[in-house]
């Protein structure tokens, strides 16, 4: 799922190619993708783009009249600009959005459609859609630290959570915990004051920079928004050599999800049990990275 680097560089470049224009033509192209019934889709057509903005892990363009389109990827959608002309995607093509400058298109990978489209009036239909998470980037240690202890969770739910914290999910949490040096089932209430900072440290240079390689990396277009990125430390490098300590990383799977981590690094050298698979080996289950 594009998450806050991700979405930044998408609204960035959104804004440099929409902003100011008038949204000529919307085609629903997939009937399931919009959420909302009034006011009525058409109702954007002829509206000018006074901005584009972020909301979690939502894009959201702003026309005038206090409108807004607010486009949520989950977990296979892409935007993809077309310069005018230019033949549109066959397959995935959930919904296209004409400009005189080209046309945004939404585009979903795979047969199950969770990409979703909200067009809303006025600001408070806006806000309704917020999870409400805090960027980490524009907050201080404090605020930092007051969402973390607001409950007693694992540190990667709370990191994930989209209620405590406003884009982070499951690839740059890994990475997060992994330079904060901490596990990812320590407990939020259970952290010194010390690792709170470590962490709170990590989060922001984790975000920034890679919201800035992504910059550098499509100066012009997102065209390669992926969660799997070859000079990322932990997230998605089961079994290959950790960066910092060669050690292999390692990763517990849990329902459709899966955190990944450094034994050597983040754990001293404990590997956390994983929910089916140390069961299945009970006592076979190895304890330690040495052990492994």
């Amino acid at each position: 799922m594009p998450e806050l680097p991700d979405i930044t560089v998408y609204v960035e470049r959104a804004q440099e190619r929409i902003g100011g224009q008038v949204l000529r033509r919307l085609r629903l192209l997939n009937p399931f993708l919009l959420r909302t019934a009034l006011p009525p889709i058409g109702d954007a057509e002829g509206r000018t783009v006074l901005g584009t903005r972020r909301l979690g892990k939502r894009v959201v363009l702003a026309l005038e009249g206090e409108r807004y389109l607010v486009i949520h990827l989950m977990i296979a959608g892409r935007l993809r600009w077309l310069a005018p002309g230019a033949k549109p995607p066959g397959r995935g093509a959930l919904a296209s959005f004409e400009f005189d400058a080209g046309t945004l298109v939404l585009t979903e990978a795979g047969t199950t459609r969770r990409a979703s489209l909200h067009y809303v009036a006025g600001a408070e239909a806006l806000a309704a859609l917020d999870p409400g998470g805090i960027d980490v980037l524009a907050i201080g240690r404090a605020a930092f630290a007051a969402r973390l202890a607001s409950g007693n969770h694992t540190l990667k739910r709370a990191l994930t959570d989209p209620q405590l914290y406003s884009g982070i999910g499951n690839a740059y949490s890994d990475e997060i915990l992994h330079r904060a040096r901490l596990s990812p089932l320590a407990l939020t209430r259970s952290l010194p004051a010390e690792a709170v900072q470590r962490l709170y440290d990590a989060a922001r240079a984790v975000l920034g920079e890679w919201t800035e390689r992504l910059r550098a990396e499509s100066p012009s277009w997102p065209e390669q928004v992926t969660a799997f990125r070859p000079e990322m430390a932990v997230h998605g490098r089961f079994g290959q050599p950790c960066p910092d300590c060669g050690a292999p990383v390692q990763r517990i799977v849990y329902a459709s999800n899966e955190a990944n981590y450094c034994a050597r690094c983040q754990t001293g050298g404990r590997l956390l049990a994983d929910r089916s698979l140390s069961r299945l080996l009970k006592a076979s289950w190895p304890k330690t990275i040495d052990d492994l």
